[in-house]
């Protein structure tokens, strides 16, 4: 059974009537949600076109933008490859490429509607979150962006010189993993999950999703489409910001 509709201009209007406090939280996957696509791939792209990347690397971004797609990848691992890609790299110029890179290729794939939903939540003084799985060099420069203040995020592992040491902080934040991450920050800041908002579009974020008293599937991949209509969750479509992808 597929999930109703839920209208931007009212879900709007429901967040401008709802009570306001930090201890409302409102928190945002980043890939397919606040962006149309996924930011890596503009980074994968730029190092493709400047001849950084060996052609493993290549064909793993191939690889992993497909299983990605149809859901069958472990994501895991996925972090692993790239972060393997990367080892010796500065994460200061990393951080860098990633601020050029979303002014370049990103900024222009943030959905309107979602960067309304975001100021309509930050005018109630909720504490808005950008929860995602993608790294910060990919979520952050998006965050600043949108004048998101908390960012919940992969991190790449460095050394005493800031370079990487090709692996990921533990724990990875993906699946179950995202939803304890949140929690833990919840716990810390007093912030009452059962009031407060979670958006996203992947079936990694159902057990997000069943924690917060106001679920918001964005333009949902099929499992949590099919989840969203079996709890009655209303579903958020947007259009592409503009056509094209990101690469």
């Amino acid at each position: 059974m597929a999930a109703d509709p839920a209208d931007p201009t009212d879900l709007i209007a429901s967040i401008e009537a709802s009570p306001a406090g930090p201890e409302i939280g409102a928190f945002f996957d980043l890939d397919g949600t606040l962006v149309d696509g996924i930011t890596a791939t503009a980074h994968a792209g730029d190092r493709i076109r400047r001849r950084q990347a060996r052609i493993g690397e290549v064909f793993g971004v191939v690889e992993a933008a497909m299983r990605y797609r149809f859901g069958r990848v472990h994501f895991e691992n996925l972090l692993a490859r790239a972060a393997g890609y990367l080892r010796g790299d500065s994460l200061a110029e990393l951080d860098a490429v990633g601020q050029r890179l979303f002014t370049e290729r990103v900024s222009s794939r943030v959905f309107p509607v979602m960067r309304q939903i975001v100021l309509a939540h930050q005018r109630r003084g909720h504490t808005v979150v950008l929860s995602s799985s993608a790294l910060t060099i990919h979520a952050e420069p998006v965050a600043r962006h949108l004048e998101i203040d908390h960012v919940l995020c992969n991190h790449f592992e460095v050394d005493e010189h800031g370079r990487l040491t090709g692996a990921i902080a533990k724990p990875v934040i993906w699946g179950r993993q995202k939803a304890t991450a949140v929690q833990e920050f919840c716990a810390q800041r007093r912030i009452d999950l059962s009031h407060s908002h979670f958006y996203a579009d992947g079936e990694e974020d159902i057990a997000l999703m069943g924690l917060v008293g106001h679920p918001h599937p964005v333009n949902p991949r099929r499992r949590l489409a099919v989840v969203a209509g079996q709890e009655g969750w209303p579903v958020l479509r947007l259009q592409n910001p503009r056509r094209g992808v990101l690469k």
